[in-house]
């Protein structure tokens, strides 16, 4: 017989009020499968409340319950929805047989029944029943095989993307760990404001992964500026600030390039707001481009009130690290100049937490 499956032999439920039926088809199949005889529906039931069956032969004609309310009570159960159901029936009533096949049985089979038949009919099922096995465990294979993939690619575009930040710290070695910091400062605010409901709408739109993910690189530009302005022991000449405010602008142009070469839009469409944007002003008096107000885009509101505190209580070659609650002063100070006012309100409900990652990171670099 079929050699299709494992070694085990399936086992079928033959299930008929007639027992010359029931010993017919048990001889013919006895040979190749396992095979239980049960005179009645309900004894079926009962039968499968502890043995699931590869496959039922069900009689239609059968007195108190019949094949068809039979089927309904098996298709409606989860545990044997998926047992494949053939009828057995002395009828050619191709209403009957409708109806049955509408109740999830997959085929009819004629009394009285030819052996040769029937073996060849159930070997037919149970290949197929194999098949959609297989293709279902196929399917699931593939899918993971997908997701590995998947999680193997997006460990190595974060890989590369954690390297070209740690790249941009190398050479702006005075504010190590700025973009890991400024990241959780952002990841802060964004869930401060879903839980209030504010830009709930624009924020709905976001992939918060690829928010955060991006927001590394809102200083990528810095790799275009010149070493001597960058480390700079010292405070920055009007004309070398100048100089380093172009960071943004070679941001922007840096992951423009890399739009072009990729087909992976969003991540670089976040990422690109966040280089161009996050030295922006609330009253028009950022860079580059002086934006003001919403003009702004949210993500560069953000990332500004994130910048700014961690450049506030960060020890800089030109100035001692403010205690916290300074820092916390000096953005509520600058509230409607180069904040966004709520914004600003926001981060006053969360500055604890603002502290919190400072601390450890701190604590982190003391070991």
């Amino acid at each position: 017989m079929a050699n299709y499956a494992s070694t085990e032999r399936k086992t079928i439920f033959l299930v008929d009020d007639n027992l010359t039926n029931l010993t017919v088809g048990k001889t013919a199949l006895a040979e190749h499968y396992n095979v239980f005889t049960l005179n009645s529906g309900e004894k079926l039931l009962k039968m499968l409340e502890k043995n699931i069956p590869d496959l039922i032969l069900l009689d239609i004609e059968m007195p108190e319950m019949n094949g068809y309310d039979v089927i309904k009570i098996i298709k409606n159960k989860e545990e044997t929805k998926h047992i494949p159901v053939i009828f057995l029936t002395a009828r050619d009533d191709v209403e009957g047989e409708l109806e049955g096949l509408s109740l999830g049985a997959i085929d009819y089979i004629t009394k009285p029944f030819s052996p040769v038949l029937l073996l060849k009919r159930i070997e037919t099922h149970l290949l197929v029943e194999f098949q959609k096995k297989e293709l279902v465990n196929y399917n699931n294979n593939l899918q993971k095989m997908v997701e590995k993939k998947t999680k193997s690619v997006l460990e190595l575009q974060n890989a590369i993307l954690k390297t070209v930040a740690e790249l941009v710290e190398f050479r702006d070695d005075i504010t190590g760990g700025h973009i890991e910091r400024t990241t959780s400062y952002l990841g802060v605010l964004v869930d401060a404001l879903q839980v209030i409901g504010l830009y709930e709408d624009e924020i709905a739109s976001w992939d918060l992964k690829l928010v955060l993910q991006s927001a590394q690189l809102h200083d990528v530009g810095k790799i275009a500026v010149q070493d001597n302005i960058l480390q700079k022991p010292g405070k920055l000449t009007d004309e070398e600030f100048s100089e380093m405010k172009k960071h943004t602008i070679f941001g922007k142009e840096i992951i423009e390039k890399m739009k072009q070469k990729t087909s992976e839009q969003a991540f670089l469409e976040y990422a690109e707001i966040f280089a161009a944007t996050h030295h922006e002003k609330w009253d028009g008096n950022g860079y580059p481009r002086g934006l003001k107000g919403k003009e702004i885009p949210l993500l560069g509101r953000l990332m500004a009130i994130a910048d700014v505190y961690d450049a506030l209580v960060s020890d800089r070659p030109y100035k001692k690290a403010f205690p916290h609650d300074e820092a916390v002063h000096i953005i509520s100070a600058s509230k409607g100049t180069h904040f966004e006012p709520a914004l600003v309100d926001l981060f006053l409900k969360v500055s604890d937490e603002f502290n919190s990652i400072a601390k450890s990171f701190k604590q982190e670099n003391n070991l």
